[in-house]
């Protein structure tokens, strides 16, 4: 088993090592953006809009981890609390909490009336706003082992700040994802009716964020495995209390 583990390993360094392979995964990513690809996938009945590869790695993690809450910023469609939903029915224990600015009604409704709903609370407000971030503490509370998703409004300042209010909840050995941090990876002026761009971004405010945070590291082992992922630099690990 050892040797099987040896020789995967040497493939995936190989991998990250090919420069092609490199430059071809960036055309590709590019250019996928530009059809909206990660709006082709749906959990359980309801629209994820995440690459297939970063909801695979999302199972593994949470898998490892055995989380008893996910908070989530970012609800849109709800298939991405509804895919964290069935991870923890599998588990048989834990639930998720979503934050989103606008809840839109019929997105709620969905949401209320999935089989999983039992395993779903929703909170409706801005994830950064110091009422909502209450809420969400109270909810971690007591709990032992908690895992964030940030997916909301993309810019710097906002990520930043999600990161400062949610990162004390996340414990020791689970995780931290910052979503869509690829758009550092992108051509400038590739999101002209978003406030978000290169430069201002997810990704950036992760790099700022760990120059004064010592509790997180990039799990570089995990990303390495991935050919694409919309979260480079963003599945952050804690590794202290």
């Amino acid at each position: 088993m050892s040797d099987q583990i040896a020789n995967e390993q040497r493939y995936i360094e190989a991998m990250q090592a090919d420069e092609e392979l490199k430059a071809l995964r960036g055309k590709i990513y590019e250019a996928i953006g530009k059809y909206r690809y990660t709006y082709n996938f749906n959990w359980f009945g309801r629209p994820i809009i995440q690459l297939p590869e970063d909801i695979l790695t999302m199972q593994e993690i949470i898998l490892r981890v055995k989380p008893d809450l996910i908070i989530e910023t970012g609800v849109a469609h709800g298939g991405s609390l509804v895919f964290s939903a069935s991870m923890l029915e599998l588990l048989g224990e834990g639930e998720v909490v979503g934050v989103d600015i606008e809840i839109r009604p019929h997105n709620r409704e969905a949401i209320e009336n999935h089989h999983l709903s039992k395993r779903i609370k929703l909170i409706e407000g801005s994830s950064i706003d110091e009422n909502v971030v209450d809420r969400v503490r109270a909810e971690a509370k007591g709990k032992r082992r908690v895992m964030v998703f940030l997916d909301s409004n993309h810019t710097h300042e906002h990520v930043l700040r999600e990161l400062e209010f949610y990162s004390p909840l996340v414990t020791k050995g689970s995780y931290l994802v910052v979503f869509d941090t690829g758009i550092e990876d992108m051509p400038e002026d590739s999101f002209p009716d978003r406030p978000w761009d290169k430069g201002n971004n997810p990704k950036t405010a992760v790099w700022e964020f760990l120059k004064r945070n010592d509790r997180f590291e990039i799990d570089r082992e995990l990303e390495a495995r991935l050919l694409y992922t919309v979260a480079p630099d963003g599945y952050l690990k804690c590794v202290k209390d």
